[in-house]
């Protein structure tokens, strides 16, 4: 007996011998050969609310099998084919009178996982496809079947008579197999993003284990399947199940909470039968006890659910990051937070790096005279842009206040929720260095006549245009800059250095008024320097601007912050004649220690920016 077996993985071998002009027509006239050509189409699952799947498409195989039965359900011997996997079609030829039933089994998939075996038949009513009855698990391949009859009929012609197949020119090809969709309701979308495992365990549950030629179910499994651990983009595949019998089983759900308790809820469940080429919907309702709880619990999953913006980005509009009204920090306070008139917590983090572990209390006086949870993050991400409305303006709460008590408060409207005072914890180190920050300079940025879409940046003068990677540098340098002048060794290294320490007419300066000057808070312009004239950095008590390289470089290349640093000597006042710019507070004390310590300092490193190898510097 011959097996017509075609694979999907030597379609190539077939292609280059069976061309477009070889392939025959489906109603075909002619030499007394037969041929048969057909399209392989998969159909849609019945019921897929969750859309996973396209309407009925062009077949896309890895296996293809077939065979040609006659009227009595035997299989023919005298059949040829051919599988071509580009056009999804199978070629056949050499039959006769008679009525007929194309069998065509295929696969999409890795079958070997699923420990199926394809068997050769030679009835309509053998087993064609077979898994172990201990398999255990879902199947992790799909599998298509059908059953086409079609009928080979002589019709009378000029000197005798000729044979006709008429057959469908596409062939929809229906799943073996079920599906499973697990779906969850939330009543508090917070705890959706706090869950950490969702897992089922079925019940005895008993699946066909094959299917033969004529596309008849049999065989029955163990009863048996391991738990499974749920994710929402992983489709769970059965073979239907055995006929007066249905899926069951528990799911248990684990999730953890701001405050690291783990609660495992368990839910039942029960679907009726498996159905072959169905998706079914299991659906459970998250009843949870932190449905209730009014914190805003920002884990990793919900920040990206949310679709946050950053400050800065490389594509932000020109018009919005040199707008002093949209884009401006003072570095003792880089964590901008306020509630909107619409009730909505909104943060913007004026950070290259990011702070974990963050925890916002809140006092409300509609509430509570004592501060209570308000939101928690896992992380706020580097420049992030948060907007996000509070479960205080949807429904009643109970909420735990700072020193431990619990209090019942009805949902508040967006006024009351407006006047929040909001505080922050977080045992994050660079958090604390942050808080280190005790004299901070205010930043905004400009133009100065240039214009950074051009790629030279449209100098005008000694500027051009600076773009977002620059910018988010000069938060880097700044808060550097305003940890460092609380440092005690910094202040050390200035009294040590006293004698190097003069104006413009090389007299003294004290240290307490070096240190004065730097503490004062100042609000600067930040600009980018244009080259092109010789002049790398320009500075005045209003204005700080640096070359590219100043900017990216600063970290460790002790020319750059010498550069750094002789533009903030003329933010503090002081000329080209004085120590500040040209002489040693600049070019030897400032610069080296900066250097020296970058370690110490909050932005410690070039890797959070990565600016040097980002592509929207200048070249």
């Amino acid at each position: 007996m011959k097996r017509i077996t075609l694979f999907a993985l030597i379609g190539l071998l077939f292609m280059v011998s069976c061309t477009n002009d070889e392939m025959m027509n489906n109603s075909n006239t002619g030499s007394g050969r037969s041929g048969i050509r057909f399209r392989l189409k998969k159909s849609a699952y019945i019921g897929d609310i969750n859309s996973r799947t396209e309407s009925a498409s062009t077949g896309d195989y890895d296996k293809v099998f077939f065979y040609i039965a006659d009227s009595e359900g035997d299989v023919m011997t005298t059949v040829h084919g051919k599988y071509n996997a580009l056009t999804s079609e199978i070629y056949a030829e050499g039959l006769h009178e008679g009525d007929y039933n194309l069998l065509v089994l295929a696969i999409k998939g890795d079958e070997t996982a699923d420990r199926a075996e394809i068997n050769e038949i030679s009835s309509m009513d053998d087993e064609w496809l077979v898994f172990p009855s201990d398999l255990h698990k879902p199947l992790e391949a799909e599998y298509f079947y059908s059953c086409t009859p079609f009928t080979v009929r002589l019709v009378p012609a000029e000197g005798g008579s000729t044979e006709v197949i008429s057959i469908d020119s596409e062939v929809t090809q229906d799943r073996i197999v079920g599906r499973l969709d697990f779906n969850f309701v939330y009543n508090n979308r917070y705890v959706r993003n706090a869950t950490v495992e969702k897992r089922v365990r079925l019940a005895e549950s008993k699946f066909y284990t094959s299917i033969t030629g004529g596309g008849a179910f049999t065989g029955e499994s163990d009863g048996i399947i391991d738990d499974m651990v749920l994710r929402e983009d992983i489709p769970y595949l059965f073979m239907p199940t055995v006929s007066g019998t249905v899926l069951k089983g528990d799911i248990f759900h684990t999730s953890v909470n701001y405050l690291d308790e783990k609660t495992v809820l368990d839910f039942n469940f029960d679907q009726q039968e498996v159905l072959p080429n169905h998706a079914h919907t299991v659906s459970t309702a998250v009843k949870h006890p932190d449905d209730i709880s009014p914190v805003m619990y920002i884990t990793a999953d919900a920040y990206r659910a949310g679709n946050h913006a950053r400050i800065l980005d490389d594509d932000e509009p020109v018009s919005v990051y040199t707008n002093r009204s949209q884009r401006t920090f003072n570095t003792a306070k880089p964590l901008q937070l306020s509630i909107t008139d619409d009730g909505r917590l909104h943060m913007r983090f004026y950070s290259p790096r990011v702070l974990y572990g963050v925890t916002l209390r809140a006092r409300i006086a509609a509430v509570d005279d004592e501060y209570f949870d308000f939101a928690y993050f896992d992380s706020i991400p580097a420049f992030c842009d948060f907007y996000e409305s509070s479960p205080l303006v949807e429904k009643g709460t109970m909420c735990r206040t700072e020193s431990g008590r619990i209090i019942n408060v009805p949902a508040l409207d967006a006024a009351a929720i407006a006047g929040a005072e909001l505080k922050v914890l977080s045992s994050d180190p660079y958090w604390a260095k942050l808080q280190e920050i005790k004299h901070g300079w205010t930043l905004y940025w400009g133009l100065f006549g240039g214009d950074p879409s051009r790629e030279d940046g449209g100098p005008v003068g000694n500027w051009m245009g600076i773009r977002p990677v620059h910018c988010r540098e000069s938060v880097a340098f700044f808060l550097n800059f305003t940890y460092m002048i609380d440092m005690d060794e910094h202040e050390a290294i200035l009294h040590e250095n006293a004698g190097k320490l003069y104006d413009d007419n090389k007299q003294p300066v004290k240290v307490e008024e070096v240190l004065a000057k730097m503490r004062r808070g100042q609000t600067l312009q930040v600009g980018l320097v244009y080259p092109g004239n010789g002049v790398i950095g320009l500075g005045s008590p209003s204005v700080f601007g640096a070359y590219q390289r100043g900017w990216f470089e600063h970290y460790s290349n002790r020319y750059a912050c010498s550069v750094m640093f002789h533009e903030l000597g003329h933010v503090m006042g002081y000329g080209h004649s004085s120590s500040f710019t040209y002489g040693p507070w600049a070019e030897q004390l400032m610069n080296n220690f900066y250097v020296d310590n970058i370690g110490k300092m909050p932005i410690d490193s070039p890797v959070y920016l990565k600016s040097a190898s980002n592509p929207h510097k200048y070249n």
